[in-house]
């Protein structure tokens, strides 16, 4: 069951000055209690639940995908750097293939390992690179 918020008021198109002293404040039974704590990542069923449940024949096709991908993103950046026209949505893209499946094949994941090197080194000598 959620607890009601207590204190809040909403703001009219008057514009109503705030009481000093009723702002948001916990309810009485929650000030004394110390913060709970995190839960572990690994304990949360978010992404890794979900790569967890992929075969290793579908975790190898994603990463093979995104070899792909990488590549082609690599290849349309040195032809910008050619033409002296870099895209900021290329280098988003690179940056954000740059992390993600590795595949459950060793050779695959060393393979992409190598393509994300070259990727996120591209990144950094550009001086346009995304934060």
């Amino acid at each position: 069951m959620l607890t009601p918020i207590r204190g809040y008021t909403a703001i009219g198109r008057g514009g109503a000055a705030r009481r000093p002293g009723r702002g948001f404040a916990l309810p009485e039974a929650e000030r004394g209690q110390e913060p709970a704590a995190a839960a572990p990542v690994a304990s949360h069923p978010g992404l890794i639940g979900l790569q967890e449940g992929l075969s290793d024949t579908e975790r190898d096709g994603a990463a093979q995908r995104r070899g792909k991908a990488l590549l082609e993103e690599l290849e349309g950046l040195q032809l910008a750097l050619l033409t002296g026209r870099i895209d900021p949505g290329r280098l988003s893209r690179l940056a954000q293939l740059a992390g993600g499946e590795s595949g459950a094949d060793p050779a695959l994941r060393d393979l992409l390992r190598a393509i994300s090197l070259r990727a996120r080194i591209e990144l950094e000598r550009l001086p346009t690179a995304p934060a």
